[in-house]
């Protein structure tokens, strides 16, 4: 394990400049300043009496994932007090919003051993649920070497991640050797864990699969769908530069053939939507702004969505849904999530961010492919007249979001062992 002790030699070496790359970080709005304590391993909040769970998510794509987890814990084990811990700011805002308010969010310490000992000490986790890939070897080992029974949820590892860990076993080994459990998304990433050293391996499928829907404000739901009325609805969402102009084109030709017509569009980045308007405006089309609570009028051409975290209130706004980050540049966004929200969905050429899902949609008629903005404009036309084809394709991305939902049942199956054997009374004090 020479190169273990080294990296925990270099941890404690180097333990001087942490302080200043976290003051760098801080600076640069990568920090909370009023909690960079946590970082350090100081607590800033009273650990509750009982039994505790403690859940960590790198950042937000993690954090999204142990949501559904949370739910069931909080239904299945209620005994237990729950801690999440994430490494960034933005995920800490969206855990802010999303957690429920018996749940304790701390960010994770840096990892240094006297930074772990502290969090650990005060903390006293039970079990540990680990998300992903985010694999700090000292605050595993310390943890395990404390009690803390370990699982690995959602584990992802890369092809590359592999052959690169394969190469530097002996500073991976002790780290898998922590899990007392690995819940793999896939066959071949089971069998990348199982020759890296980990030692109990299953496969359980994807957790963004058992993501709960996401949220929105009932009131402000309401008093938009109360302003657009019967109104024909599109949204173009998480749209990257190039698509916006794209969206305002089709809308200002399909507005002749569908009267009233509203297209809603969501800027990946809000910093963009002032950019966006001037465009949206240049063109002659009259512009609501969310930030900016303006009123959706009859003569709104564009509702520009240029907030965070309110994709629940415009996914719920539209009946039919383009997903942008696909035409101008690829990759895509999560197509579950409009899904589960009753959108008909369609997207460009590449998805590749997430080709496995995006395949199954397609081959189960639960998503729309689109070539060109030619192409995107024909099926908008169609889903806006046709609405018999709308409900069936909307039907049926509803009906493939909820046929993935077991993976959340056999992830809650396999960390049942661990949950009981902590929950007694010989659980750790």
């Amino acid at each position: 394990m020479p190169l273990f002790y080294a990296y925990r030699a270099a941890t404690r070496i180097l333990g001087p400049i942490v302080g200043l790359y976290l003051h760098r970080r801080k600076n640069r709005g990568k920090e909370d300043p009023g909690r960079i304590g946590e970082r350090f391993g100081h607590p800033g909040r009273r650990r509750p009496d009982g039994p505790l769970v403690w859940i960590h998510g790198a950042s937000v794509g993690e954090s999204l994932s142990a949501l559904p987890v949370i739910d069931r814990l909080q239904r299945d084990y209620p005994e237990f007090a729950i801690l999440v811990t994430t490494g960034t700011v933005t995920s800490a805002r969206m855990m802010h919003e999303r957690l429920p308010k018996n749940v304790i969010h701390q960010f994770i310490p840096v990892d240094r051993q006297v930074y772990v000992a502290r969090f650990l000490h005060h903390w006293r986790p039970d079990v540990a649920l680990w998300l992903e890939s985010d694999l700090w070897p000292n605050i595993l080992t310390r943890a395990r070497k404390a009690g803390t029974q370990i699982a690995l949820l959602n584990g992802r590892i890369s092809e590359s991640s592999f052959k690169s860990y394969r190469r530097f076993s002996s500073f991976i080994r002790p780290v898998m050797a922590c899990f007392s459990v690995v819940l793999a998304q896939t066959d071949d990433e089971s069998a990348r864990f199982i020759e890296l050293g980990a030692p109990n391996v299953v496969t359980t499928g994807n957790l963004k699969f058992a993501a709960l829907p996401l949220p929105v404000d009932e009131k402000i739901l309401h008093h938009y769908r109360d302003q657009i009325g019967d109104r024909p609805v599109w949204l173009a969402s998480s749209t990257f530069e190039g698509e916006e102009s794209i969206a305002a084109a089709i809308h200002a030709r399909l507005r002749e053939k569908h009267r009233n017509l509203l297209t809603i569009i969501v800027p990946r980045h809000p910093n963009r939507a002032t950019g966006v308007e001037a465009m949206l405006m240049g063109k002659g089309l009259r512009v609501a702004r969310r930030s900016m609570d303006h009123i959706i009028s009859r003569d709104t051409d564009v509702f520009l969505g240029d907030t965070i975290g309110e994709m629940g209130l415009y996914y719920r706004l539209a009946p039919i849904c383009f997903i942008g980050k696909t035409l101008c540049v690829g990759g895509g966004q999560n197509p579950l999530e409009p899904a589960r929200l009753g959108c008909a969905i369609l997207h460009g050429p590449d998805m590749s961010n997430f080709a496995e899902i995006s395949q199954e949609m397609l081959a189960e008629r639960a998503a729309r492919p689109c070539t060109d903005e030619a192409d995107l404009e024909r099926q908008l036309d169609q889903l806006l007249t046709n609405q018999p084809a709308r409900d069936a394709l909307t039907d049926a991305a509803r009906n493939y979001a909820n046929s993935k939902a077991e993976v959340l049942e056999r992830t809650m199956s396999a960390i049942d062992d661990l949950m009981v054997a902590s929950r007694g009374p010989h659980a750790r004090p």
